[in-house]
């Protein structure tokens, strides 16, 4: 069995190996969503995905094709009444389902090397186990959880939800320039009250090539506006990826197409790549940090999760 440190290179291997053959991130979707499709969600309790988990099965989606959003163990879909479909010929055994990690608390005694005492401490223990997509199980119930063209497809994106959510974080958000940014406040202990700093840029909406060019760029700037109400501190390269991808899933929950113009990423990639290949920790501590980012500004338009940030 893989230590810790095996699994987390395993992972990283992978995801630098996608990065370096595709034309950009794999978990951008350019394209309008349907009702099944999104997020990557537990076909038994509804939730989302978290940390590094999204960012597995968005790549294990790519390489099969799959469109559905819903994700379910060999037991989950075997309660629902569905059988997972035999391997096809030319997948490799242990390639057909998405390896996906679980985090288990582990109690332990350990002896504290200064002092020779015995104490009891809490340890996450990370393991691997593998989940099927909705299109690779068979059984009447599974048709639900299955994107459909006729019909159900979101012919024209509804921007509200989005404006929603803007609306309700009370961000300034000021329109003019050349450039997207977000101005941190100056000094960073001077937050709340601050006089120079706390908002974020963005060219006119009518200079951007389409409205979801628009608000995947408000998305990645509300980002690093969460960054201060979070207390994440990191690295330029980290900040930017944290961004990437909390924006991506923020635009497949409120149902906004990425852009197709994947330019802005080019430069990020290689650094992206350069920091995961030097530390298999980085995108586990990245992947998390979004995750927590899109479940923060989230929060601003969902009742039932709280709203931590100061305004």
């Amino acid at each position: 069995m893989a230590n810790q440190n095996e699994i987390r290179q395993q992972i990283t291997n992978q995801i630098i190996v996608a990065l370096e053959s595709n034309q950009g991130p794999f978990w951008r979707r350019p394209w309008r969503t349907s009702l099944n499709a999104g997020r990557p969600t537990n076909v038994t309790t509804h939730k989302t995905y978290n940390g590094i988990n999204p960012l597995l099965l968005e790549l294990h989606s790519y390489k099969f094709g799959f469109q559905s959003k819903f994700w379910g163990t060999f037991n989950q879909w075997q309660e629902l009444g569905c059988t997972v479909k035999r391997r096809p010929n030319g997948v490799e055994s242990g390639e057909w389902g998405a390896k996906i990690v679980l985090y288990k608390p582990l109690h332990k005694k350990v002896v504290d090397q200064t002092t020779g005492d015995e104490e009891e401490r809490d340890f996450l223990m990370m393991r691997t186990f593998s989940v099927f997509n909705a299109e690779q199980v068979e059984g009447e119930a599974a048709d639900k959880f299955l994107v459909k063209e006729d019909g159900e497809l979101i012919t024209f994106p509804d921007y509200q939800p989005f404006e929603e959510l803007v609306a309700a974080t009370k961000a300034d958000i000021r329109h003019g320039g050349e450039k997207a940014f977000y101005r941190r406040p100056s000094p960073i202990g001077s937050f709340p009250n601050h006089t120079d700093g706390d908002f974020i840029v963005v060219p006119e909406r009518h200079r951007f090539e389409s409205s979801g060019a628009y608000y995947e760029t408000l998305a990645h700037e509300l980002s690093h506006w969460s960054e201060i109400r979070l207390n994440w501190e990191g690295t330029y390269a980290m900040g930017e990826l944290i961004a990437e991808i909390s924006s991506t899933y923020l635009c497949h929950e409120l149902g906004v197409p990425n852009a197709n113009d994947l330019t802005n990423h080019a430069s990020y990639l290689q650094s992206w790549i350069k920091e995961m290949k030097g530390d298999p920790s980085f995108i586990f501590k990245a992947s998390t940090q979004a995750s927590k980012t899109t479940e923060f500004l989230l929060s601003f338009v969902r009742k039932d999760l709280p709203v931590e940030a100061t305004n």
